[in-house]
């Protein structure tokens, strides 16, 4: 699964051939550095609104608040969608087929059993780079005075270095598969499933933490 992760690098130092020309997002000036973001708390990611439209960086409610949905509270049982089924469920179908985001992350948490209790460990790209979570998105003006814009993040079977840890892992988008991602013109349910696979063996490295800092808000 995915239940907490980082982002501790800012728009600014974002590399131009994975996420593209950011200079007119005027993001940076309100960055700040989080080593433990929390369900329902704000993430960045991007969209594509509309077929043709440059992607947007955006901020979103973590935790997916469907559409038709009249209390808030059920994003918090909604951080995670399941790729196998991402397509069938009533809280998702919608999303997966026109509302697709990714969520940009630089290393997400997992927590091991150990005889001496949980064990938090630090999964990250080797040189700390960052990558991209398949995301998806809604808009719900059924809660609150102002629309909510909330995501979720896809996850799949884990790959074999990761198994030991969780049976499960967030997907990550790669960089040549992010226009097809986030094109709301593009609804192929076989072609955007099958971009719903685990990251290689290796991508990732674990290390074990002392502990994991309190959420920021």
């Amino acid at each position: 699964m995915c239940g907490r992760f980082l982002l501790r690098s800012p728009p600014e130092s974002w590399p131009a051939d994975l996420f593209g020309d950011l200079s007119e997002l005027n993001t940076s000036s309100d960055f700040v550095p989080r080593k433990n973001i929390c369900p329902t708390q704000d993430v960045l990611g991007f969209v594509q609104t509309d077929v043709g439209q440059t992607p947007e960086l955006r901020s979103f409610r973590w935790g997916l608040i469907p559409h038709w949905a009249k209390d808030r509270s059920i994003g918090a049982k909604m951080i995670n969608a399941r790729a196998e089924t991402v397509d069938e469920k009533p809280s998702f179908r919608v999303p997966f087929s026109r509302r697709r985001c990714l969520v940009v992350a630089d290393g997400y948490y997992e927590w091991v059993k150990t005889p001496g209790g949980k064990q938090p460990m630090l999964i990250e790209r080797p040189e700390q780079q960052l990558f991209l979570f398949a995301g998806l998105w809604d808009r719900n003006v059924q809660v609150g005075d102002e629309p909510t814009v909330s995501c979720t993040i896809i996850t799949t079977a884990a790959n074999e270095s990761m198994a030991a840890m969780h049976d499960r892992m967030p997907v990550v988008i790669q960089p040549t598969e992010v226009q097809r991602w986030l094109d709301p013109g593009f609804r192929d349910t076989s072609a955007l499933k099958s971009l719903l696979q685990a990251a290689d063996d290796g991508y990732f490295k674990v290390t074990p933490v002392d502990r994991v800092p309190p959420g920021s808000a």
